[in-house]
């Protein structure tokens, strides 16, 4: 059930179905079902499916229907901040409310940068659950034969880190769980003629969860997350997952093989 109004404002109500909760756990190679939803595992549900028709080049809804048009063509989910109020049950309904909170546009390094934020607010039998904003990067195409920007080096001083191989199939039931379309994810020629990527890009909300799922296992739990995509993550590369305590609970981030820093994070 969906509504939109004028001030961009959608409501979504789902039923919290455990099976697709299960088909994650089998996609990551784990065995549990829990009764009560992983830190970032909402990305399941709430879907806004959308006909061919209203789609963009890059397999996402066409802007200008809810994300506010921004007349640049390249979209990245460039990073967010959740708060975890109380736990969201599997097998009960549960609404999303979704708002587009923030809409700036600047120059950045590449030339011109659009900055959509948007609210995700999870309520379930009347209490809030779970809020998450989600930071949208939109820019301009780049020539397919630009060098991609240098990457950062990597913090060091790991105190748990696991490392991880993202084949095309995880990429693609992922993409299906979360009813995610950006061909940057399944589509190698696209990757390569339009966004000039040397191979399938890993999905920044998969890492962010698996960061996630890290870190509340190492502090029994989360009240808070915070993340940044810092460089793609590419299929054929192998990822290391890095943790380490600081004074508000744990810094983490995701590194390349090659000790290029791809995600940071704080969790508390």
């Amino acid at each position: 059930m969906m509504d939109d109004n004028r001030d961009r404002v959608q409501r979504v109500t789902d039923v919290m179905d455990p099976a697709r909760l299960a088909a994650l756990s089998a996609a990551l190679g784990r065995g549990d079902t829990p009764s009560t939803l992983p830190p970032f595992a909402h990305h399941l549900y709430f879907w806004r499916p959308e006909p061919p028709a209203k789609l963009g080049r890059d397999g996402h809804p066409a802007l200008g229907s809810f994300i506010p048009a921004t007349g640049l063509p390249r979209r990245m989910w460039a990073g967010g901040r959740l708060k975890f109020h109380a736990p969201v049950v599997t097998g009960i309904p549960a609404e999303r409310k979704l708002s587009v909170i923030n809409h700036t546009r600047k120059d950045g390094r590449s030339g011109p940068m659009a900055i959509v934020t948007l609210e995700h607010a999870i309520r379930q039998s009347g209490t809030l659950r779970r809020t998450e904003e989600q930071d949208l990067v939109f820019l301009n195409d780049r020539s397919p034969d630009d060098p991609l920007p240098p990457a950062r080096p990597a913090p060091d001083g790991a105190e748990i880190s696991r490392e991880y191989n993202f084949d095309t199939t995880l990429l693609f039931r992922y993409s299906a769980l979360t009813f995610n379309g950006h061909r940057i994810h399944y589509d190698i020629d696209y990757c390569k003629s339009v966004e000039g990527y040397p191979g399938l890009v890993v999905h920044g909300p998969l890492l962010a969860h698996l960061l996630m799922d890290m870190a509340a296992e190492s502090l029994g739990g989360l009240t808070s997350f915070s993340f940044r995509a810092t460089a793609p993550l590419f299929q054929f590369q192998r990822a290391r997952l890095c943790a380490k305590s600081s004074n508000q609970g744990l810094k983490l981030w995701v590194e390349n093989e090659d000790g290029a820093q791809n995600m940071i994070a704080e969790a508390g």
